[in-house]
Order: C-alpha cells, then sequence, then structure tokens
C-alpha cells in the first residue's frame, strides 16, 4: 500500500488534504504537529474512507510540534479516543500511552543524524510497549546506509516493519519496501508537500517506477542516480520491460563503497548496473572483467552480470560516434565519414575519454582541449591525438566539436570556453548535459552548426542498454509513449 503524509496547518486545509490524498493513495498518514489547533479529531477522520494513521512527531524526530510534551501526549490520546486505524508512538514514549479500543500502534524509532546500528535491540523493546507494526526512520544517503533497513524488512519477523529514507535515497527503500512486504510506503501527495526532502511522490511512483507491478520475485536494475536524465531513463527502461512483461524494474542507487556490493546485490537479484560518468571509474573496480572499450577508457556506462562474471561495458562511444557520421554524410561498411575527419574534444573527463575512442576507432584526426594542460594528459597518453591550448583554440578549424564537461564554462572569461570560436561549418555534439542541452549546445544552435541531437544518443544508448539486460529490442511504439509521457 502506498501511504501519503499531510502536514496540513489548519482544520480546513486538513479536509481539503486528506480529500485530495485519499484520491491516490491506500492509507493515510495525518500529521497533526503542525497544526494551528485541533478541535474534533474524530471529525477530520470522517472525511475520508481510507485507513488513518495518527502522528504528532517532536522537533527531534524530524516533526513540527513546538507545545509541551505532555500536551502533546494528551493530543495522541485524544486521537486514539477518535478511532483512527493506527497511530504512531516514538519508543521511548509508547509505555506512557496504553492500548486502547481498535488502534493499532506504530512504534516508531527515529535518527536523522546517523544510519541505525542494532535493529534487534528496537524490536525487543517495541514488542515489550506492544507494537503492532515498527518504524524506522534514518538517513539513506547510499545503499550501504540503507542496508540495515533493507535487512531489517527483508528478514522474517512477527512485527512486520515500515521505513522512511532521508535525502533523494527515499525512493530507493520506498521500492525495496515493495520487494520486501513493508504493509505500506510513504509517498507525498505532490511536489512541494513532501514529509522530508527527496521524498517519491505517488505519481512518481506509479507512473516512473511501476510500483504496482513490484513483486518478492521482481528483479532489479540499478541506476545510480536520481537527476533528470536517470529519471528518464527509468522511464524507458519501465515501459519497455513492462511491455515485454520482463518481471525487473529499475531501482535508482546511490553507492557509497562498493564493500559487501556483490553481497547486496545478490540478495537483491540484481543482475546488472546503469552507471553515470561519475561512478564509471569506481565501478571498473568492481567489474571482474571488462570489455575492450571500457579496460582502454576506464570507462563503463553499463555493468552487467553475464555467465563468466560482472561485465563492463561503454555503450556510448559507438551510439555517438553513429549518431556524429550520420549528420555528416552517407555511412556504410566501407565508408565512415569520421575518417580523417579534424574533431575536437572540449574536456578531459570519462565522457571525453570513451568519445576519444569512438574517434580513434574511426581513424578521426583527434584533438583535445581543456583549461588545465595536466588534465590532458591522460587522454594524450592513450590516444594517438594533439592538444590545443584553450586561449589558442581559435587557431584550429575542426569539422566536429564535441563537448564533454559540464564544469567548463562558457563566455569571454580567463579559463571559459569563447563560443564565437564555432561556425556554421562545424558539427557540434554536446554530451555534457545528455539528454539536455547545456550552454554548450544552445551557442552552437544560435551560431548555426549542424547539431547532433544528444537527446537522441541518450535515447539510442538507452536502447542499448536494454538490449544488454534483456536480450530483447525496445519496442519503437514504447520508446515513443514513454518520450510523450516524459513531456
Amino acid at each position: 500500500m502506498i501511504c501519503i503524509s499531510v502536514t496540513p496547518e489548519s482544520e480546513m486545509l486538513a479536509k481539503a488534504d486528506l480529500l485530495n490524498a485519499s484520491r491516490h493513495c491506500d492509507i493515510i498518514e495525518l500529521c497533526l504537529d503542525r497544526l494551528d489547533e485541533v478541535t474534533d479529531i474524530g471529525e477530520l477522520l470522517s472525511a475520508v474512507d481510507k485507513q488513518v494513521i495518527v502522528s504528532c512527531r517532536r522537533l527531534q524526530d524530524g516533526g513540527r510540534w513546538r507545545g509541551s510534551e505532555e500536551d502533546r501526549l494528551q493530543l495522541l490520546r485524544q486521537a486514539i479516543e477518535a478511532g483512527p486505524a493506527y497511530v504512531e508512538l516514538e519508543l521511548d514514549v509508547a509505555a506512557q500511552i496504553p492500548v486502547a479500543g481498535e488502534t493499532k500502534r506504530v512504534i516508531s524509532y527515529t535518527s536523522l543524524d546517523k544510519p541505525l546500528g542494532k535493529v534487534d535491540d528496537i524490536f525487543a523493546q517495541a514488542s515489550e510497549v506492544v507494537a503492532d507494526v515498527v518504524k524506522f526512520t534514518w538517513p539513506t544517503p547510499t545503499l550501504n546506509a540503507t542496508w540495515p533497513l533493507v535487512a531489517a524488512v527483508t528478514e522474517e519477523r512477527d512485527i512486520p516493519v515500515v521505513g522512511m529514507g532521508l535525502g533523494n535515497a527515499s525512493l530507493m527503500f520506498s521500492l525495496l519496501g515493495r520487494k520486501y512486504g513493508s504493509p505500506w510506503v510513504y509517498a507525498a501527495l505532490e511536489k512541494g508537500m513532501e514529509a522530508h526532502e527527496g521524498q517519491p511522490t505517488a505519481f512518481e511512483l506509479d507512473e516512473i517506477y511501476d510500483w504496482n507491478h513490484i513483486v518478492p520475485l521482481t528483479h532489479f536494475v540499478g541506476l545510480f542516480g536520481f537527476g533528470a536524465s536517470e529519471t528518464t531513463a527509468v522511464r524507458i527502461l519501465n515501459a519497455g520491460l513492462k511491455a515485454l512483461d520482463v518481471n525487473t524494474r529499475c531501482l535508482p542507487l546511490r553507492l557509497g563503497s562498493t564493500d559487501r556490493l556483490d553481497t547486496m546485490l545478490e540478495r537483491l537479484r540484481m543482475n546488472a548496473l546503469l552507471v553515470s560518468p561519475h561512478f564509471g571509474e569506481q565501478m571498473l573496480d568492481f567489474a571482474e572483467k571488462s570489455e575492450p572499450a571500457s579496460e582502454e577508457t576506464h570507462y563503463s556506462d553499463l555493468i552487467a552480470e553475464l555467465p563468466d562474471g560482472w561485465t563492463a561495458h561503454n555503450i556510448l562511444w559507438r551510439k555517438a560516434t553513429r549518431a556524429i557520421e550520420q549528420a555528416l554524410g552517407k555511412t556504410g561498411p566501407r565508408h565512415h565519414p569520421l575518417n580523417s575527419a579534424d574533431v575536437l574534444i572540449v574536456g578531459t573527463n570519462a565522457t571525453a575519454r570513451a568519445m576519444a575512442h569512438g574517434i580513434y576507432r574511426r581513424k578521426g584526426h583527434l584533438t583535445v582541449t581543456s583549461p588545465s594542460e595536466e588534465k590532458a594528459e591522460q587522454l594524450l597518453s592513450m590516444f594517438d591525438c594533439r592538444y590545443v591550448p584553450f586561449d589558442q583554440l581559435h587557431q584550429s578549424s575542426p569539422d566536429v566539436v564535441i563537448f564533454t564537461d559540464p564544469g567548463i564554462p562558457v563566455g569571454e572569461a580567463n579559463l571559459a570556453f569563447d563560443p564565437s570560436f564555432l561556425n556554421e561549418s562545424m558539427t557540434v555534439l554536446d554530451l555534457s548535459r545528455m539528454p539536455n542541452d547545456s550552454d554548450f549546445g544552445q551557442e552552437a544552435r544560435q551560431r548555426g552548426c549542424k547539431v547532433v541531437e544528444p537527446r537522441d544518443v541518450f535515447i539510442s544508448q538507452v536502447a542499448a542498454q536494454f538490449t544488454v539486460i534483456t536480450g530483447e529490442v525496445l519496442p519503437d511504439d514504447v520508446l515513443q509513449e514513454a518520450l510523450e509521457a516524459e513531456g
């Protein structure tokens, strides 16, 4: 079930929030700690026909209650008299509020500043104060930090467990909670109404992450990151997996350390990892083998568990070079437009290395530039290419310009890329903020360059990753429908 938390500041708003939430969830949490005044809790509960959890959290537990502790406990006792389905009570005060009526007790333990270690001790104490459900709330910045909470959910216990992760990775626990049988997972009604930063909305859980189709035997594809490009990739991949009736869904991850990662992935039934350039090198240390393009460039955008072990793949270079060639002209088995073309790569990061590999394979004449010559030395040592100082770019006239580093500013300032360098004779691919344009791409359009669409490269990369993961081709109609939903 999805539980939407509503945190109204007046009784009038409380009724509206309850009604709105009831249309999008199975159970509602009514948080009383922000209300300026509560006159009739029973009337609020009667506004909806869904189960309601009543809570009133202290400041140290992430709530907004500013009254006395005595008044707060009295408010919770009044709430129980109104007969909600559940009342949430903190572990350290639950003994002061006796069991009453048919209201079930959610015994909560909150740690706002660090992950919890001794989970079993909490369960033992919660059992002593008659817990019907145990709730844990703690920071989940990475998979490693979330793991004790995941372990608590996955083990068979007499008392069911729900959890609320704090931070962007809370989405990760929401999906894991669904797989491992939590009675409910928490979501916000809409953006701007989150109980905490990073909390997913009910719409996101349903429309993007296909929450309802996650079951205990579902496999996960891990995807590192929670940004716009990762969300687009999840939408496309999940749409394809659902259309082909593959019992696999995407799980956004934030990795801390690779220590014990193989154990965690095995327990999560995860057999593929989509990797952003930021994590590519770190994950190469985890992979047991690499295809030549990954090994040569120290870049990987997909690590898949194959029969002979976890294998790193470099898919980007193939899709990006093909897109450039299509923009340059006719391609074929014996004709590669990049052959002998002058190609300039602006940047020295992992994406630059991946593209340098592709240009080298296509026998293009490669030049690299960067505000830092020192950072360019690695590329110079890896590939047959030359370096042009950043302040001397206007002395070159490449056929193709590839931008890879979003950290390079655009403008006339020192160590900035001067956009007047671009002209209509150039073909430009901006990979720095793929699938979106950055300032580089916008300047290229304004100056009449032939622009290779980064969104098209991104889509072809995701489609290729889908094929590696599933062995199937991503249907075109499913892809288009997912992109239309993305807007």
